[in-house]
């Protein structure tokens, strides 16, 4: 599975979240270094300051996005701090319906994250997920500590979440909802302006990523604009092809925009057929 070119470079394997089954692998070797030094071009200066630091507030486990955060800070002149959160243990906490643990487990990792926020002034800009962002907020002002902007991924990220987070949570500090995974890379969302509807939209970084929303029950089906789809993705970089792998989402197809002239997807969410 490592293209020639590549055999004497090191090798990283990284896995999906296997939130639905089991994980999968993919062999990497640069390919989230160039995801995340394009996404950083879409980060303003203003909410994610050049030399600012990090904080990565979430899931890094097997997956690329400790090692891919990392290199975003550093692509931006800063360092990062991890805390790291087990979605595999928070999500079998939740099976087993252990909600005092699950409590218990979420005020540790936000403790951790406090920790670091107090102690290195120079944290401005951080990388969580919807449910610990809000959690971190229960316990402090970002603002006043001196963040300046946050990028938030996940598929529990929809237009409640996005309000909620700009009008209440942490207004005055850059919000910015993301989509990636392990197999496309990172997506970029529709630039919010004030006045704007709060549903999410993201585009796929292409040419690296193409999504087409299908007939869940037929892929080759494709959905018209504004109907609801099961997301198809084809990815095609140097070092990596997958064609046409069915992801375990589902979203409405949205329209291209002057920004990103190709299709998008709207109100990501997992399929409902699992």
């Amino acid at each position: 599975w490592v293209p020639k070119a590549y055999e004497n470079e090191p090798i990283y394997v990284f896995e999906t979240g296997g939130s639905t089954g089991l994980p999968k692998n993919r062999i990497n070797i640069r390919d989230f270094h160039t995801d995340y030094e394009l996404f950083s071009d879409s980060l303003s200066d203003e909410g994610f300051p050049r030399g600012g630091d990090w904080l990565m507030l979430g899931p890094t486990g097997p997956r690329r996005l400790r090692l891919a955060v990392e290199h975003l800070a550093q692509v931006r002149g800063g360092i990062c701090f991890f805390v790291d959160m087990d979605p595999r243990w928070v999500n079998q906490l939740i099976r087993d319906g252990k909600m005092t643990e699950l409590d218990a487990y979420k005020e540790h990792v936000t403790a951790q994250a406090l920790k670091i926020l107090r102690a290195h002034e120079n944290v401005q800009c951080v990388f969580t997920t919807p449910k610990l962002l809000e959690a971190l907020c229960e316990k402090v002002s970002l603002q006043k500590l001196g963040i300046r902007g946050i990028f938030c991924g996940g598929t529990e990220m929809d237009a409640q979440f996005n309000r909620f987070a700009r009008e209440e949570l942490i207004p005055g500090i850059e919000f910015v909802p993301t989509y990636g995974n392990t197999l496309m890379g990172l997506a970029h969302s529709r630039p919010y302006r004030p006045g704007d509807p709060y549903d999410i939209v993201y585009y796929p970084p292409l040419p690296r990523a193409v999504i087409d929303l299908v007939n869940p029950d037929n892929p080759s089906e494709a959905v018209g604009y504004g109907e609801t789809g099961r997301v198809m993705l084809t990815t095609l970089t140097k070092e990596f092809f997958m064609p046409r792998f069915l992801e375990r989402d589902e979203a409405e197809r949205a329209a291209p925009i002057e920004e990103y002239p190709w299709d998008g997807v709207e109100n990501l969410r997992l399929l409902t057929q699992l």
